[in-house]
């Protein structure tokens, strides 16, 4: 999930701790708790794209690194925060750390829970930010910063955010379930043979539904919105796998295919081939169009192969978002 997010859980678990002893000191070491995690982007700064994206919610994002790491910090922090125990300054850091990569898990990349085994947990149930999870929890963490913290609302109030929160995952689980239902659906009265199916949540939202479906040598990218009347389109993506020629066998390609669990086409402008993964979905809300979020540029540079992250443009988000409110209130 997106920075302020994970600093808001981060709070509201740190409240949850130790707020009744320690007040909003509480919050604010739940908060760095929550976002230390996602320091190991800076590892973007010393790896290649490949390597950084296989370290990103990797170690720092395990059940490991939680109980190795949070007696570390709690200890850190008892040194100049009297005011609490060792024992339970790292408590707070231990429920800070695992409930960051327990949130991650529900979204579409994942996060490696039970590192170093290679299994990234994804249950793909709701967008890297969302809004209508965020905000509700954000207000409640506000409302418990302005009551004393011996206050019995002040715990009434943090509880709510958590179970507010909570509950809006589980209902977009239930969403999943039934979004999933009409993609087969539509699979199946269209006549369509697939292997595999997968869906995810559109950004920002939990009403409008995004399908990956392969085939034997395409991929298909439908979407639909709950308030939806029409059939649910879907557009084809052809593999193209075969464009890869002997670059298939590169350990950097290899590895980035292993990245994408497979669900990659290769499409290739002016000689210039390129890795789409399409996990990620598209940058339009047009299914048929091959503009896809994540897109990775192959450079064969003689013996070395550079691979190197196609760059998002800011008037592509904002052509995309405002397609994308138009398509959530139905076809």
């Amino acid at each position: 999930m997106d920075s302020l997010t994970q600093i808001v859980l981060g709070a509201a678990v740190g409240e949850a701790v130790l707020g009744r002893k320690v007040g909003n000191k509480a919050m604010l070491y739940g908060a760095i708790a929550g976002t230390i995690p996602d320091l190991d982007v800076i590892s973007r700064s010393f790896v290649d794209t490949v390597t950084a994206l296989e370290y990103h919610r990797g170690f720092t994002h395990s059940i490991l690194f939680s109980i190795l790491c949070a007696p570390v910090f709690g200890w850190l922090v008892s040194r100049w925060e009297k005011s609490a125990t060792w024992r339970e300054w790292s408590w707070l850091f231990f429920f800070g750390f695992i409930t960051h990569p327990l949130l991650d898990a529900h979204t579409t990349w994942g996060t490696q829970l039970f590192w170093p085994f290679d299994l990234r947990v994804a249950y793909k149930n709701i967008f890297v930010v969302d809004p209508l999870y965020t905000l509700p929890f954000l207000v409640f963490c506000m409302l418990v910063l302005f009551k004393k913290r011996d206050n019995p609302k002040r715990r009434r109030l943090n509880n709510l955010g958590l179970w507010v929160s909570t509950s809006y995952l589980a209902l977009t689980l239930l969403i999943k379930g039934i979004t999933f239902l009409k993609f087969e659906t539509a699979l199946k009265d269209q006549q369509i043979p697939y292997v595999e199916i997968q869906t995810k949540p559109a950004p920002l939202n939990a009403v409008l539904w995004l399908a990956n479906v392969e085939t034997k040598d395409a991929f298909l990218i439908g979407d639909y919105s709950l308030f939806d009347t029409q059939p649910i389109h879907f557009g084809k993506h052809a593999k193209n796998h075969h464009l890869l020629g002997d670059l298939a066998h590169h350990d950097k390609v290899k590895r980035l295919i292993k990245l994408t669990k497979g669900w990659y086409t290769v499409t290739q402008k002016e000689g210039t081939l390129y890795l789409n993964d399409l996990r990620f979905g598209l940058l339009s809300t047009d299914v048929s169009e091959q503009a896809y979020v994540f897109s990775f540029l192959l450079d064969e540079t003689g013996d070395e192969l550079i691979i190197t992250e196609n760059k998002k443009r800011p008037e592509d988000a904002a052509e995309l978002l405002g397609s994308l409110w138009q398509r959530v209130k139905g076809n």
